[in-house]
């Protein structure tokens, strides 16, 4: 069969700098810090997904990747493409990285729609596909989820890219997700707000503020006003999509520690709920709050900050719950 472009089977895709998709608005990084910039550069949550017409036994996918040297902290991470068929695990076929490669995933039989998950720390960049022994097309356009947070947004400590809480809460609601979680960052950037506004999706959800903590110290006050800014922003290109706001998760370190600034986690998670329900009370229907202590316990968490995957599957519930009374309301 002959080779595929693969531009109309990407999925998880916010922007493209020229053929290469990035999580961050190409035309507007200068202001931006540095390290959101160089988290936006790594294809998080970018998916191939089509659907295989019977017979078809294999999909070939030719990439470009990194190839992280021998002190690279990338270098033990396995280099596995992850085959998903709905919220069905297929398989997974893992290879050694390579400038340029082919790889090849078998396929059960039957057809049927299929997602491949590529692997995210060399970040590879699909080049062509094609069946073999079959046919491909590309699969249906699902409704775009906006996902913005942190590094636990991003999926840290998950096993495989699969295994995120986004990953995981886009199958189980047949969205498309579209990961913006910068490690590291999601500190109510308010340049990152105004990408959102431009950024077309059918949901949102902003995951946010563990980071506003210790890596740049906040108070309650300035993360209660941020979040307002930040939501205000966002509004100004999705004025009724739906929005949720899930404050920070677990982390024990944190919940009655006092930062540089004199917050608490727990007195900095209060204020971004507080932010979220006055808003929605103040006119803003669309916007739904999920508090996030509730989620995790200590056994959830790999390290003390970020889950494990039976901590992403549990986060993974809880959102798509949340999210599903608000885009299926009960009469």
């Amino acid at each position: 069969m002959p080779w595929l472009d693969p531009s109309p089977f990407l999925r998880g895709t916010a922007w493209l700098d020229g053929d290469r998709p990035v999580r961050a608005d190409p035309d507007d990084l200068a202001r931006l810090p540095w390290d959101i910039a160089e988290r936006a550069a790594l294809p998080i949550g970018v998916r191939i997904e089509f659907t295989a017409a019977p017979g078809t036994r294999a999909v070939e996918l030719r990439y470009r990747a990194t190839v992280p040297g021998p002190d690279d902290p990338l270098h033990g991470l396995r280099h596995c493409f992850a085959l998903w068929q709905g919220t069905r695990f297929v398989g997974e076929t893992c290879v050694d990285p390579a400038p340029e490669a082919v790889v090849r995933l078998p396929l059960p039989p039957g057809g049927g729609v299929f997602a491949v998950h590529l692997p995210e720390g060399q970040a590879p960049l699909p080049l062509a596909l094609r069946a073999v022994g079959g046919a491909l097309s590309p699969a249906p356009v699902r409704p775009r989820w906006l996902v913005h947070g942190d590094s636990i947004t991003e999926g840290w400590w998950a096993t495989r890219p699969a295994r995120s809480w986004p990953a995981t809460a886009g199958r189980l609601l047949d969205l498309d997700p579209v990961n913006l979680g910068y490690a590291g960052g999601a500190r109510g950037e308010l340049p990152l707000a105004e990408q959102l506004a431009r950024l077309p999706g059918e949901v949102i959800t902003l995951a946010f503020g563990t980071n506003c903590w210790s890596r740049v110290p906040a108070t309650a006050d300035w993360l209660y006003a941020t979040v307002r800014a930040f939501v205000a922003l966002v509004r100004r290109g999705h004025p009724e999509t739906p929005l949720l706001v899930v404050s920070p998760v677990l982390r024990p370190e944190a919940e009655h520690t006092r930062n540089a600034l004199g917050a608490t986690l727990t007195e900095l998670r209060r204020a971004m709920e507080r932010a979220g329900r006055d808003l929605a009370a103040e006119g803003d229907p669309h916007l739904h709050v999920l508090p996030g202590r509730p989620l995790l316990g200590p056994e959830h968490l790999a390290d003390g900050l970020h889950p494990n995957d039976a901590g992403h599957a549990r986060m993974a519930e809880a959102v798509a719950e949340a999210l599903r009374g608000i885009l299926n309301p009960r009469p």
